[in-house]
């Protein structure tokens, strides 16, 4: 299996193998390597609101393809369990539900309550050293932060590594108040490798040449990009005060037009805060050639909703689906192995690579 070398110097740095987007047996193992060792995005607390209330998921449908279920246990708190039955592997919830008192599976009748805790299986008396810690539901780690709720499969670094840089960035934000608008959320499918939709979002080097929209609300000039252990924020400041966050004294950006935070999450999920409220962006590898890209809006003040910055978003996804799928096109060609970075505008980008090659090279 290929091994990745991203130069720590961004001036001497080729930008990775081109093998990491066209192999089918690299993309099989960036499940475990990058994916299942992540945090990932399950949605809003809203999917289990009251006591009793069960929700089945899953998690990176299509590619981890995890069947997952939230609950809201009697003593109020929400649990993220595997909705596999401990017995013989059955799907246990296959429905959204209310008022529920436990989880029964509907092949043995084998029961747990809502935290996945064993409560009893018909015909098992004579069965020997039963139950054991085998027999509940295996309970996934789960991370809140307002109204957002996150899980990972393998859990090898604190959430906090994740997010803790936009928690602290944004700590005015009343993230709790934002409500999930699904009217207003949508699914797109390009025909491009996930890799590549994430460097496109990486970098504002692109933004003159392919957002004419977008780039007469910003100052190209002063777009930065801030890189984190996990995480990179990129500012987009405007070019004047229209359409820009009324910031608190306590902000570290008081003073400044800022139009909107973007800020991606290593490997998958972008966070577009705008002065209406948040889209996030979870970018769901399919194949080599196909990925599904889901904008979930949060809305905070609906009256400043589809302006400025954050207006228009289907025009410029449409943007970024076109020049990422001519990217997919290119780098099959036979003629294209490694491509080299903007030291003042691909940072991001350098940035992601290396934490690709990291994933990939380790166990």
């Amino acid at each position: 299996m290929s091994s990745f070398l991203i130069h720590a110097n961004i001036a001497k740095a080729l930008t990775i193998s081109t093998d990491f987007y066209t192999s089918p047996e690299l993309h099989q193992a960036a499940k475990e390597k990058i994916f299942a060792s992540s945090w990932q995005f399950i949605g809003s607390k809203e999917l289990v609101k009251f006591t009793g209330d069960v929700q089945p998921f899953t998690l990176l449908q299509e590619y981890l393809d995890e069947p997952l279920v939230l609950t809201k246990d009697k003593a109020g708190e929400i649990n993220c369990l595997s909705n596999v039955c401990t017995h013989r592997g059955n799907i246990i919830a296959t429905k959204a539900c209310s008022k529920a008192g436990s989880l029964r599976c509907k092949y043995h009748g084998k029961l747990f309550d809502l935290a996945g805790k064993f409560v009893s299986m018909p015909e098992f008396s004579e069965v020997e050293n039963f139950p054991t810690e085998a027999d509940h539901l295996h309970a996934l780690p789960i991370f809140n932060w307002g109204n957002l709720l996150f899980t990972t499969l393998h859990k090898k670094e604190e959430a906090s590594s994740y997010f803790k840089e936009m928690m602290q960035r944004l700590n005015w934000l009343p993230i709790e108040e934002f409500i999930h608008r699904p009217d207003l959320s949508k699914t797109f499918e390009v025909d491009a490798h996930w890799a590549l939709y994430c460097e496109n979002y990486l970098e504002g080097f692109h933004i003159p040449f392919v957002h004419a929209g977008l780039n007469a609300s910003l100052n190209f000039s002063e777009y930065t990009t801030e890189l984190y252990p996990k995480s990179s924020l990129q500012l987009g400041v405007g070019k004047d005060e229209t359409d820009c966050f009324d910031l608190p004294a306590s902000s570290v950006d008081f003073g400044a037009n800022i139009a909107a935070y973007y800020f991606w999450v290593y490997p998958n999920m972008m966070f577009n805060f705008y002065p209406w409220g948040l889209s996030v962006n979870v970018i769901r590898p399919v194949s080599t050639q196909k990925t599904k890209v889901e904008f979930i809006v949060f809305m905070w003040k609906e009256e400043k909703y589809d302006k400025g910055a954050g207006g228009d978003l289907d025009k410029v996804e449409a943007e970024d689906e076109e020049i990422v799928e001519n990217v997919q096109r290119g780098v099959v060609s036979r003629f294209y192995k490694h491509g080299r970075y903007s030291v003042t505008r691909e940072t991001g980008t350098h940035h992601f690579h290396r934490m690709l090659a990291d994933s990939m090279n380790h166990p």
